[in-house]
């Protein structure tokens, strides 16, 4: 039977709770850091002292506080000097960043993906982003990892795209053309758009405080990133989350991966965009248009909303039955599909929800936007070092 942990391994999980709260919380005073993570203050001083000496942290008075007496003093995440570089690859556009310790965004880059392109060649843009960043990196800052998301399946260990129908790609190796173009900086954490999304909404956005979420994001296609009991659900391969190929109408649709009736041939941007008599347009703004025009009171479109919404509830309600979640958060175009059907998607939720299962859920709209699958792949890069600080 294992002895309890010895007090270097007590230490090690201190400096990690301590970094870990900065970096997700930003500049905290020592005294808050004392009361949140249930510390003596001569502890937290030296926890404090030893990722200075690390180069992780800085500390510094505060600004005028307006209290008597000596202020705590004020331990800040370095940004600047600590990073990782995060990726996304996404149904119409390549992004590349540098996220600074903190989740502060330090530089971004990003290019049109067109229909048809590759892997090969999708990472030449990405890997020219990444040079440009490293060549104005500071001479004194350190990187401790890469992310990359990507809008299909992934397999976690070596970065295989097994499947991503609305990009066209089918066992495309992007971790190892990474690698090749790249060399060291080519070794990437790598996850599924939604998946990341949600962790980034879960530390920093509209999901903060609740352990129970699930992050809906669709264009063409629909994902899910699930957190459930303050973890992210990835499932054996990390393959979990494909809950856009949920099959809810057997008689319906084909789907681009191959079944019949999937969830997202009847809330996807296409099913919206036809429904409105706009097949011939695509893309973020056609959706925008249809949702304006219905609430000038277009009654296509108000056809096209309500059905799309009806669909959504309805898929929801069989989601919440299954994980119970505190909080859903609707992203990509599904933000405005909810922005515009929001009564339809409650309406059709209250019906297929049990009540024990959804009488409690807040339906949400993301607070990070477009940055969250690029704050949530530097998250990925980021968890060694939030680990154990002291790893080089």
């Amino acid at each position: 039977m294992r002895a309890g942990p010895t007090q270097e391994e007590v230490r090690r999980h201190n400096l990690g709770t301590l970094l870990r709260y900065v970096h997700v919380h930003g500049a905290t005073s020592r005294a808050e850091l004392t009361s949140r993570l249930g510390l003596n203050r001569s502890t937290i001083g030296a926890l404090t002292a030893e990722l200075i000496s690390a180069g992780l942290v800085s500390e510094a008075a505060p600004r005028e506080t307006g209290r008597a007496g000596r202020p705590s003093l004020v331990v800040r995440p370095e940004s600047g000097r600590v990073y990782a570089y995060a990726l996304s690859i996404e149904v119409d556009r390549l992004r590349a960043a540098r996220v600074g310790l903190g989740g502060r965004i330090l530089e971004q880059y990003e290019t049109e993906r067109p229909p048809g392109m590759s892997a090969d060649d999708a990472v030449q843009p990405l890997a020219r982003f990444i040079r440009q960043m490293r060549a104005s990196v500071p001479d004194d800052a350190r990187c401790v990892g890469s992310g990359l998301a990507v809008a299909g399946m992934v397999r976690r260990e070596d970065g295989m795209v097994r499947l991503a129908p609305t990009i066209g790609w089918v066992e495309e190796p992007v971790g190892a053309a990474l690698r090749a173009e790249l060399g060291e900086d080519g070794k990437f954490t790598i996850g599924n758009h939604a998946d990341v999304c949600a962790l980034a909404e879960h530390a920093r956005g509209a999901a903060v405080g609740c352990d129970n979420v699930i992050y809906l994001y669709g264009d063409v296609g629909v994902g899910a990133g699930i957190v459930a009991g303050g973890h992210r659900v990835t499932g054996h391969g990390g393959y979990s989350g494909e809950v856009g190929h949920m099959v809810v109408n057997p008689y319906g649709r084909p789907c681009s991966c191959g079944s019949r009736g999937c969830w997202e041939t009847e809330i996807g941007e296409h099913a919206l965009l036809r429904l409105a008599g706009r097949s011939d347009r695509s893309g973020r703004d056609a959706v925008l248009a249809v949702v304006d025009a219905a609430m000038r009171g277009d009654s296509q479109a108000q056809h096209a909303l309500r059905q799309v919404g009806d669909w959504l509830g309805f898929g929801l309600g069989n989601l919440v039955n299954i994980f119970n979640p505190e909080v859903v958060i609707f992203g990509g175009t599904l933000r405005d599909v909810y922005l515009g059907a929001a009564a339809q998607i409650r309406s059709r939720l209250n019906a297929v929800g049990l009540p024990a299962c959804r009488e409690h859920v807040r339906l949400r709209t993301p607070e990070l936007g477009t940055d969250a699958a690029l704050i949530g792949a530097a998250e990925l890069a980021f968890e060694r070092l939030l680990d154990d600080p002291l790893l080089s």
